[in-house]
């Protein structure tokens, strides 16, 4: 039989859970910043037609590194908590779908791919969201707005599609 650490699992009184969650704010933080400057928008995406309520670009990166930051702290709270857990592979799955989406879109241009990219990686979100709702409501809420924010970006990927 496993034994039961009684340490807390979130609290940042060790060196190792400090180490877990600078792990997860740079890795994210890292990569997020990695990919936003190797797919920047570019002329292309200046040459598309685009809907009114398409935000400007210089938004897009102080919004994401909040949400990136959310994610980080949602991810160290679920791996301290449940490491191999459905919700840590959401959690992991949600990652992959989120740092495929901007080559796909803006390397490649392929909108529609893209699309279904960001629409699988709503449904990890949601069901990230409900699968951590009751053991841990603030790993829930820290992806609450994220959830929004890519809601609102694939509205915009669909009506950058259909317009282009």
């Amino acid at each position: 039989m496993k034994k039961m650490s009684t340490e807390s699992p979130l609290k940042l009184n060790t060196p190792r859970a400090i180490a877990t969650l600078l792990f997860f704010v740079v890795v994210l933080l890292g990569m997020g910043t990695f990919i936003g400057t190797q797919s920047a928008p570019g002329d292309w995406y200046e040459t598309l037609k685009k809907p009114s309520f398409n935000p400007p670009n210089w938004i897009f990166g102080p919004v994401w590194t909040v949400l990136y930051l959310f994610i980080a702290v949602a991810g160290w709270r679920t791996f301290r908590q449940a490491s191999r857990s459905a919700a840590m592979k959401l959690w992991v799955t949600q990652m992959v779908l989120n740092w495929a989406w901007s080559p796909f879109f803006f390397v490649f241009h392929q909108l529609w791919f893209a699309l279904v990219i960001l629409l699988g990686m709503l449904a990890a979100i949601g069901l990230f969201i409900a699968n951590r709702w009751l053991p841990d409501r603030t790993a829930a809420l820290l992806f609450c707005p994220y959830l929004a924010w890519v809601g609102f970006a694939g509205l915009l990927n669909l009506s950058l599609a259909l317009l282009n």
